[in-house]
């Protein structure tokens, strides 16, 4: 694996990209695997049709959708889940006060590993799901068919210059005023022991749109798709009917907003508890009141009007400026946190070209 070095993270050692090796099992135990997937993929298989056929053109909302999701997740196995609100105790989930949980208006930005993360998520707020791409603000609405395909490729339509429809966050709010939109905003999916990149769509979104960000694990933690492919496709298969249950933790972290910046005054109290604060975060995007707060050790070189306006007047190649990646780290520090892995520095570009690096070992071992 040494070749692949270099698509590992340079702080962390951490390799996104990697595909996660099952856990030993005993060859006494293949005929019990090889009886659980016979018995479960001619009832998902009547499951997905029926979702085909049928069941994908009633309302959305309707009992029937999510029965017919939930179908295509006990299948499988994957029964137990636990879920985290952040700021709720836990066994007092159903006493959640309301606003803690997404709902119709707001956005999810998940994370990306699995083709279970969209079973789960159209299972439980049956939303509008969208494609994000490295180099854009702007989404495209997918259907859940495209999304569950995604997760078996790594390519970005608008980098590549084809058209496509694409809509602001924003707008697509407006357009689907019942629904929440879920966004992926990794682009591509990874073996979940870190976060990537962001893309910029999550900036499209409205200043008082809610923004929630939730962090899906599994447990056996190889039924990621990392690698594209038929033939992931049919070892992701293998791996998720051919285990008795499979587990999902859930965390949800507290809404957020994206909003311009306030000034610096009410930060430069000069208290020391104040000051020790600041320290602590001069590295991350500091969050307050569900708003994306400007970093004050960021702003120590800027000139006085900047302090004043607390913008940024520089942009890096992507068109993004300080502040909105200020945006965009304050989201990506949740998600990390709340998988409990860290962010690596690495994005969509660098899985196309670990992926064509793979590609030609894969050919050499041949």
């Amino acid at each position: 694996m040494e070749k692949y070095g270099q698509y590992r993270d340079r702080g962390s050692g951490i390799a996104p990209f990697f595909p996660i090796s099952p856990p030993p099992s005993s060859p006494l135990l293949l005929p019990w695997h090889v009886f659980l997937v016979c018995i479960r993929i001619p009832l998902l298989t009547f499951a997905w049709l029926v979702w085909l056929c049928l069941i994908q053109w009633l309302p959305a909302g309707s009992a029937l959708r999510k029965a017919n999701q939930w179908c295509l997740l006990g299948i499988p196995g994957v029964w137990w889940i636990d879920i985290q609100v952040d700021g709720v105790r836990r066994g007092s989930l159903a006493q959640t006060p309301g606003g803690r949980l997404p709902y119709p208006g707001t956005i999810i930005a998940s994370s990306h590993t699995s083709p279970l993360d969209v079973l789960y998520l159209a299972a439980i707020f049956d939303p509008v799901f969208t494609e994000s791409y490295r180099n854009s603000k702007q989404v495209r609405p997918i259907s859940q068919e495209t999304a569950l395909a995604n997760c078996f490729s790594v390519t970005n339509p608008l980098a590549l210059g084809t058209e496509l429809e694409t809509f602001e966050l924003e707008m697509l709010v407006r357009r689907n005023p019942g629904r929440i939109i879920v966004v992926f905003p990794e682009a591509t999916t990874s073996n979940g022991r870190g976060i990537l990149n962001l893309s910029p769509s999550l900036l499209s979104a409205a200043k008082d749109i809610k923004i929630f960000p939730i962090s899906l694990r599994y447990t056996p933690s190889d039924v990621v798709t990392p690698i594209p492919g038929w033939l992931e496709a049919f070892r992701f298969i293998w791996r998720l009917n051919s285990r008795p249950s499979h587990c999902i933790r859930v965390r949800i972290g507290k809404a957020l907003t994206i909003s311009t910046p306030s000034t610096f005054d009410s930060l430069e109290d000069g208290s020391p508890a104040s000051k020790a604060k600041l320290r602590a975060t001069a590295d991350r995007a500091s969050v307050g009141r569900g708003s994306f707060e400007a970093n004050f050790f960021d702003t120590l070189q800027a000139t006085s009007a900047q302090k004043v306006s607390g913008e940024s007047e520089t942009d890096d190649d992507d068109g993004i400026s300080a502040t909105e990646k200020r945006a965009l780290d304050a989201v990506a520090d949740d998600l990390a946190r709340l998988g409990r892995v860290k962010r690596v520095s690495l994005g969509v570009e660098e899985k196309a070209k670990f992926l064509q690096a793979w590609e030609k070992g894969r050919q050499s071992r041949k």
